[in-house]
């Protein structure tokens, strides 16, 4: 398929980001969706139940399952083989404090279920300043379980910030030395992460050396979270380009979906789940994801040579840092990005919103995780937060 008809969007997704609950027991600094407390209103069994069913006469291929913490749900086990059943297959994203060997065996005797322990850091110092204190261990524990039960190639799953960019070949022996495949992903000024975006986010020698050791190792996943860097030569392995509203969206977990996991601002909310017709309505007739797949202007980016490898860069990226979404990527590799930084005004760019995040000791701070506050009998409030 070219990318053109891609541009266009398909009749349903390829695949979509679903984020079962905002419950969580880490306070990452740079959460994408600021996780922490329950969502009253977070969809119940039943509702997720019937998604899955949408999602399987759509003809979905797999969903992204991720939060927030989706362990959290005692309803979780059931859900996943609920969409196993149903011909959808699971990818879930886990921090591991919650999966015990028992999960893991029981993981390991389910199909077309795919399991990715978040790792920022092959040392402890680097992954604990951003997870917070014991997630290191607790993630390693898991990866440990998976592979005691024989579950096969789970993922590791590396945020890159310009604090592990030096790690990144120890990631790879780490994933090597578990049979496990690495997976790393850019780091986005959404949610907190708006707030140590500019700490964090790797300096241009870093993009640059990330690219190179990317192009050494195709068989390393990325998401397609990379094609900016492909104005630097030939676009790594990929989609490269952004697929929000076209082959991709998101899920929240009160039904509310976006066109972009990456960006849960009301500009680009594009409907919900509860609303007539369910989600294939909001897929198939949202206005919003018809202007996304309508043909885009170059905007400032239509004299630069490298547009059509660049596809000018993450729609997430621009919006959360000021930056016009017909613009340059914040982290444009030939620099235009960083002129167009510094002429965003101060307090210019959006707000990620108060977000869902526990009052925490300090950011990136660890509270413990106790399954009597985590797991509440579902539908229900949220578990307190003091």
């Amino acid at each position: 398929m070219r990318t053109d008809q891609l541009k266009q969007g398909l009749t349903a997704p390829i695949c979509l980001t679903w984020e079962l609950t905002y419950g969580c027991n880490l306070a990452c600094v740079h959460c994408l969706s600021s996780s922490g407390r329950r969502d009253p209103d977070e969809l119940s069994t039943a509702e997720a139940e019937r998604v899955v069913d949408e999602l399987a006469a759509m003809q979905v291929f797999y969903v992204n399952i991720g939060g927030g913490e989706p362990l959290v749900r005692r309803d979780f086990l059931d859900l996943l083989e609920h969409a196993v059943a149903s011909g959808v297959g699971v990818k879930f994203s886990t921090n591991g404090a919650l999966l015990s060997k028992a999960m893991a065996a029981r993981l390991a005797t389910t199909d077309y279920v795919d399991v990715q322990v978040s790792l920022d850091g092959a040392s402890k110092s680097t992954n604990d300043a951003v997870r917070g204190a014991g997630s290191y261990t607790a993630a390693r524990r898991a990866m440990d379980h998976l592979a005691e039960a024989g579950f096969g190639p789970f993922k590791i799953s590396v945020v890159v910030t310009r604090d592990n960019v030096a790690e990144l070949d120890d990631l790879e022996a780490l994933a090597q030395g578990y049979g496990a495949q690495l997976r790393v992903t850019r780091l986005r000024p959404s949610g907190r992460g708006a707030a140590t975006w500019r700490k964090l986010h790797p300096t241009a020698s870093q993009q640059r050396h990330l690219y190179r050791w990317l192009s050494a190792r195709p068989h390393v996943l990325t998401g397609d979270s990379f094609f900016h860097l492909s104005g630097l030569g030939e676009p790594l392995p990929g989609l490269n380009l952004c697929g929000a509203g076209r082959v991709v969206c998101l899920i929240d977990p009160v039904g509310n979906v976006y066109a972009c996991p990456f960006v849960l601002h009301d500009q680009f909310k594009a409907g919900s789940v509860r609303g007539p017709g369910g989600f294939a309505a909001v897929w198939r007739s949202s206005r919003l994801f018809e202007e996304l797949r309508a043909p885009q202007s170059a905007g400032a980016c239509a004299s630069c040579g490298m547009f059509d490898a660049c596809q000018g860069g993450c729609m997430a990226a621009k919006f959360f840092t000021g930056l016009p979404l017909d613009g340059p990527d914040p982290e444009c590799v030939l620099g235009h990005g960083e002129a167009a930084l510094a002429r965003v005004a101060p307090g210019a760019a959006p707000s990620p919103g108060p977000g869902h995040s526990r009052r925490a000791p300090a950011p990136g701070g660890v509270r413990p995780p106790d399954p009597a506050r985590l797991l509440p009998v579902l539908p229900g409030p949220p578990p307190s937060s003091g």
